[in-house]
């Protein structure tokens, strides 16, 4: 048998699946990336347990544990901790301090006839390492932004290098007022343990020089550490330049095209473009504030006729009507007002394919 592990390092370089058997509100409030949960215990078996324990100690908690979770239900879980194993013979299963529920788990595959090794420590020291590499690889870089005006493409030269951390991938949200996806964004501590693994990964290849895009705090809800945040608004810049109707199309592809097909694919075509409607008027509707009223008002109409265009005809073409201004209006001025302020800390400035090449020739 494989011995239980406590190489925490290890388990997230080499992208080790991962058996979880916490209760699902456990796994729903902090995961690790790829982790499968495939709980010993319901939210409400561990909930009665809990209070067992707490009232008549953990012997007592334990015997309730074997009611609750005996017979077919035993037999059921087994069979899919053992399907994880044969599939995953590399794996390992963790609950949260590594200690009753995983060997359990682990006592409970022996007998079905599987050894398969469990992390000790569990998922709150494997937490723990991450919190700790987190600040310390942060510490140990020097980072490089990637700025420029709304739809630049950004981050498609993010995508064209090596050493770098796509840390929009990473919260899984676009960075702007329009930029949620269709479907929901990582709670907070996914995202802390998706940036440190990825941070982790590239100091593991020696890589320690990391060109990021420049974000401001939050990426939609999810916050970047404040000692990330503190380096970046010291960090040297590059900045990207393309012409306005080259932004105006990357972000009709982005924000109308490529959000469109998300909903589509989640709700079908009638229901999909309904929601997809209903985002992109919500996301205008956030900035009412910033706007104004009557640039609001005049960019809503735009919104709605490109809309019932398109929900007529399949045309997206309308859109450009709306994106144009709110580019020119809006958005840059204020990255202009950025620029100025960042003026000292520019290093490079171009085109998309100038600075892809300024970066590549600079080791990242």
């Amino acid at each position: 048998m494989r011995p239980n592990t406590q190489d925490y390092q290890s388990l997230f370089l080499n992208d080790t699946p991962l058996l979880d058997v916490r209760a699902p509100v456990e796994f729903a409030q902090g995961a690790f990336p790829g982790a499968v949960n495939v709980p010993l215990m319901t939210d409400d078996e561990r909930h009665q347990v809990g209070l067992q324990y707490k009232q008549r100690g953990q012997e007592s908690a334990i015997r309730l544990g074997h009611q609750l979770v005996c017979g077919e239900t035993k037999a059921a879980r087994i069979a899919r901790w053992a399907e994880f194993a044969r599939k995953h013979p590399d794996g390992y299963l963790y609950c949260f301090r590594g200690g009753l529920r995983s060997q359990i788990s682990q006592q409970w595959l022996n007998e079905a006839g599987i050894e398969y090794p469990r992390i000790l420590g569990g998922y709150k020291a494997m937490r723990a390492f991450l919190l700790e590499s987190l600040e310390q690889t942060i510490a140990h870089s020097s980072f490089l932004l990637v700025a420029g005006f709304t739809g630049c493409g950004k981050t498609e030269v993010i995508h064209d290098i090596d050493a770098t951390v796509d840390l929009e991938k990473l919260a899984h949200h676009r960075g702007s007022s329009f930029g949620k996806h269709a479907t929901d964004q990582p709670v907070q501590i996914d995202f802390d343990n998706r940036l440190a693994i990825a941070l982790l990964r590239l100091h593991a290849r020696g890589i320690k020089h990391i060109a990021l895009e420049d974000e401001s705090r939050l990426i939609g809800r999810c916050a970047l550490p404040i000692s990330l945040r503190d380096i970046m608004l010291k960090s040297p810049v590059v900045w990207l330049e393309e012409p306005t109707e080259t932004r105006v199309e990357r972000i009709l592809h982005d924000y109308v095209e490529d959000l469109g097909n998300q909903f589509n694919s989640l709700h079908g075509s009638i229901d999909g473009f309904d929601a997809f409607s209903q985002r992109l008027l919500e996301s205008l509707q956030n900035l009412y504030k910033r706007l104004g009223g009557e640039r609001h008002a005049r960019l809503d109409a735009a919104m709605r006729e490109a809309l019932a265009a398109q929900k007529a005809t399949g045309s997206i073409d309308l859109h450009r009507e709306w994106i144009r201004p709110l580019l020119t209006e809006y958005y840059d001025p204020m990255y202009e007002h950025q620029r100025e302020s960042k003026a000292e800390r520019v290093v490079f400035s171009g085109d998309r394919q100038s600075v892809t090449q300024y970066l590549k020739s600079t080791g990242y």
